[in-house]
């Protein structure tokens, strides 16, 4: 694939007339590929005794929210404090800002502590236009200690 200077002809043909970019069904395919990628993974780590860490890497998005919520439940019956660290969470939207509620509300009726550390300026900015700042506590900033 290359990129035509002005005054040639493009003879690729996922390039459209102009040349100026992708034809509409290289665009489809590029954006079908972003998507169909791996979008949440997850990586659980045992700190001491009863507290667990889990790296979230990827997006926490309409889809993916059972992974994190299998990961969390399965670790409620014998964690007292569970850790999520967002620093390589790229995007949450309102489904994925659900299930950390939901998960908050399902630890705390377990006798555990759902915190969240290392959030993202998007994750930031949903804590703050729903007011939920007040109600998940933010590890490893301003000073706390992290264990």
């Amino acid at each position: 694939m290359y990129r035509q200077s002005p005054g040639q002809i493009c003879l690729c043909d996922n390039f459209d007339q102009t040349g100026t970019g992708p034809s509409g069904a290289a665009q489809e395919t590029e954006m079908a590929e972003a998507v169909a990628g791996p979008v949440l993974t997850l990586d659980v780590k045992r700190c001491a005794g009863d507290v667990f860490v889990i790296a979230c890497h990827g997006r926490l998005v309409a889809g993916t929210t059972q992974v994190l919520s299998s990961a969390v439940t399965e670790l409620l019956p014998g964690a007292k404090r569970i850790v999520l660290d967002l620093s390589d969470l790229k995007h949450t939207d309102s489904m994925g800002l659900g299930t950390m509620v939901r998960l908050y509300v399902t630890a705390k009726g377990a006798g555990c502590s759902l915190e969240l550390m290392h959030l993202s300026q998007q994750i930031r900015n949903l804590l703050g236009l729903t007011n939920l700042f007040s109600v998940f506590a933010v590890v490893g900033e301003n000073g706390v200690k992290f264990l």
